[in-house]
Formats: C-alpha cells, structure tokens, sequence
C-alpha cells in the first residue's frame, strides 16, 4: 500500500478516510458496450480490470483508508457485488437517479460526523496512484481545517469538453482556495486559461468531513440533504446493503454538487494534481489510452487489421476484418455494431438514443 495518508506534523490530527465510490449512470458515450446494467464502469476498458475494480484497488482498506462504502442503483447491485467481495464493502442502494448532490447526500447523512468522505467517481482512470495520495494527502490536511475540498487536474492540453477550476489564494502548500467553476469554456477561453495557469480541470473528487458538508447541504440545499436524511433512516437493509427508502429519496431536488453546494460555498478548496487522470469520456478517449500495434491500432477480440492505422476495433464475439481503413472506431457488443471515424465521438449518443 502507498502510505501517503499521514502527517508528521502534531498539529494536524490523522484519520483514516472513507472511501465513497459513485456507481450511478449508463455511460452511453460508450454505447454499444456501455448500456443499462452493464454501464462503462463495469468494463475492461483499459486492461483487464473494469474501471470500478480499477476505482476500489486505488484506496485499499487498511493503514489509511476504511472499507469503502459503494453508492448505486438497484439495477446494478448484482454486478457490484459480482466484482467485489461482500467483506470489501458496503453497499448504498439508491431508489432512483437524483444526480450526485443527492447521492452524496446519502453518504453523507450515513456518516459520523468527523469522518472524512472521500467521494470518486468509479469510471476514471488515475495511471499515476502514488500522485493521487499524496493528492489526498494534502486534501485530508484542509478538510479536517473544514474546507470542502475538490481535486483538479493540471491540465496539459486547451480542453473544451471539462469544466474548469480557478484557483484563488495559496493555502500553505496544500492547495488553493476556489475563486471560481467555470463551465465548459469555447477553444479561445480554454487556451487563455492554459497560457496564464492556474486553472485545473474539474475531475469531480471531493474530499470532506461529514458534519462540513451536512452543514452545506442543510445552507445551500436542504431539501436535497433533508430528503436523503429521511430516505436513510427509512431504509431497508439487507445484507452488506442499505436500500434507501424510496418514497423519501425522490421528494430530492435532482441537482449536481458542483451547482448545489460547490458553487455556493464561500470556504472551498482546490488541490491540483497531476496523476494521469482521464474521465474515459469517449471512444476516441479508450483509443488514445489503449495498447497500440505498430500502425496505432488498439485491437481487442478476433479482428483481422491490415493496411490500416489508428484505428479502435472492439470485436466482441464477433470476427471483424478492416481494411484500408484510417482513425475509425468498429465496435462490437452483441447485434450491435458501431461504425464512425473517431473525430464523430461525441456523436454516440445520437445512435444509444435511437436503438432504445
């Protein structure tokens, strides 16, 4: 294990951290594969691993961290449980999709109030895992000063598809406090930023102690807070899982956290990170990531390539042959079957929505 929790200096207490894994959505940027209970989490996309196997290993319960506490819907519950031993987790079953303000309400009102909630997403790839403690290393030092804490990433490119962060005062050598979110910026905007620095890509990691944010919530959002409050009390429990009390859980406002309290509060910190982060957004993302052949091609299953470069083929239990073919993404799952250049990316969503 990667020790990079603790602190030397007296004046800071240590505290292990909880680690809270977000399983929500259908990632149907990455459809045909990625769909209903299969969701782009719970596949292998870079590796053998699914990214939430991927998620789970990155804070392994012992020295520093708990046994993580996993958020998800009830659809996907018998594939959490198929990736990863009952003994590693603990489930928290939401009813209905409310958008991540309400699910981390859920872990939040299940929390002591001194704990600190490490909030991940479970679709991320993080390469460099030794630079993401010693991230929440210095995270953990200002959510305990009861800053809400997010984590950005240095950014290396004028991205236009992630949000940004900018940073406001130096907090020591730990981080920044927030100066301001800014929303998906135009090209020009995205280069100013990178030019002047100190801006970060917002990765949407949090990291908080539970009474902090309870308090925020019950400031900026308290009907959403309030409604997972009573959903948890209400629940049903059944084994390693807590069901969320559904009649409770959908009387929340559906908002992201990043509008209900991030943008809101006055005492938020940022702490930039550079730790081969990548949201894995897009096919043309799971290429750029992927274990190339000599001409650029990122191959997986029995597929035959020739005279053909850069290109994304995912055979399923198909036999796929490409010929001649330049920068193009041929995706098998099942009947389905995707065929684009990879530049139209973006444009999976249009073909997930009319073979619903």
């Amino acid at each position: 294990m990667t020790r990079g929790i603790r602190d030397d200096r007296p004046d800071i207490m240590t505290l292990m951290i909880q680690p809270v894994i977000l399983c929500g959505g259908a990632g149907t940027r990455l459809w045909p594969e990625s769909r209903g209970t299969r969701a782009k989490q719970f596949l292998p996309l870079t590796g053998t691993q699914s990214l939430f196997r991927q998620t789970v290993e990155r804070t392994p319960a012992g020295t520093d961290f708990l046994p993580p506490i996993v958020l998800c819907g009830d659809g996907h519950v018998a594939t959490v449980r198929d990736q990863m031993d009952t003994s590693e987790a603990s489930l928290l079953v939401e009813p209905m999709p409310r958008n991540t303000a309400a699910a981390i309400a859920l872990a939040v009102a299940s929390a002591d109030a001194d704990t600190l909630l490490l909030v991940m997403p479970s679709d991320h790839v993080i390469a460099d895992v030794r630079a993401f403690h010693a991230a929440i290393a210095k995270g953990a030092r200002l959510a305990q000063q009861d800053w809400l804490v997010t984590f950005g990433i240095t950014p290396d490119r004028p991205e236009t598809g992630f949000g940004y962060i900018a940073g406001g005062e130096p907090l020591g050598e730990d981080g920044f406090a927030v100066d301001r979110f800014i929303e998906k910026p135009p090209l020009a905007d995205a280069e100013a930023m990178l030019a002047t620095g100190g801006y970060s890509w917002n990765a949407g990691i949090f990291l908080f102690r539970a009474a902090r944010m309870r308090d925020a919530m019950l400031t900026h959002c308290r009907p959403i807070f309030e409604a997972a409050d009573r959903a948890v009390a209400a629940g049903m429990r059944d084994g390693d899982a807590l069901y969320a009390d559904a009649l409770q859980f959908e009387r929340a406002p559906s908002d992201s956290i990043d509008y209900a309290v991030m943008e809101k509060d006055d005492r938020v910190a940022v702490v930039p990170a550079s730790m081969g982060w990548s949201d894995l957004g897009s096919w043309h993302t799971v290429h750029a990531l992927g274990q190339k052949d000599a001409d650029a091609n990122v191959v997986t299953g029995d597929a035959f390539v020739h005279d053909s470069r850069g290109n994304l083929v995912r055979a399923g239990d198909k036999r796929v042959s490409v010929i001649g073919m330049e920068n193009v993404a041929v995706i098998v799952d099942g009947d389905d079957i995707l065929v684009m250049p990879l530049d139209r990316a973006q444009d999976v969503r249009l073909a997930a929505k009319a073979r619903e």
